[in-house]
């Protein structure tokens, strides 16, 4: 009995002293389907979706720009879509550095292959960083590579 209490005793202190794990991000699977989805859930509303890589140079300079514009302007409504196949600790890790942990965050949950692209656009490749554009009444346009953030402002603010 004695020992039983020991083992259990040290199993508390153990417990106890465990590391603090970093806070994890809650991010959503990407899908075909989705994109609509996405659309249809905000209609009304100008939008932004901005699909990103961990491992596009491009991004991880353009993510913390992306974390300071969602700080000054809390009610943008803007997706975040990874689109990289890796694991979901290196995408948390970049959205930490960004500061996005409380954003829309979306990750490609199969392959992002022809037909998920097609869905979203059909003369797009995939090349990221890619911003996509939604205006309130549903018409899209897209920017490949870096975002001018006074120009996505305005558009956010006026909606068209």
């Amino acid at each position: 009995m004695k020992q039983l209490f020991i083992r259990l005793f040290v199993i508390y202190l153990l417990m106890g002293l465990t590391p603090v794990h970093a806070e994890e991000v809650a991010i959503k699977p990407f899908q075909r389907g989705d994109w609509s989805a996405l659309q249809k859930a905000n209609k009304g509303a100008p939008m932004a979706i901005h699909f990103w890589g961990v491992t596009c140079p491009s991004c991880v300079k353009e993510m913390p720009l992306w974390g300071r514009f969602m700080r000054q302007n809390p009610t943008a409504k803007v997706i975040f879509i990874q689109a990289d196949d890796v694991s979901v600790e290196s995408m948390q890790n970049m959205l930490k550095k960004a500061s996005l942990l409380n954003a829309d965050n979306y990750y490609v949950s199969g392959p992002f292959d022809e037909r998920l692209r097609y869905e979203v656009d059909p003369s797009w490749h995939g090349e990221t960083p890619a911003t996509f554009l939604i205006d309130r009444n549903g018409r899209i346009s897209k920017k490949i590579g870096a975002i001018d953030f006074l120009q996505l402002k305005a558009f956010l603010l006026r909606g068209s």
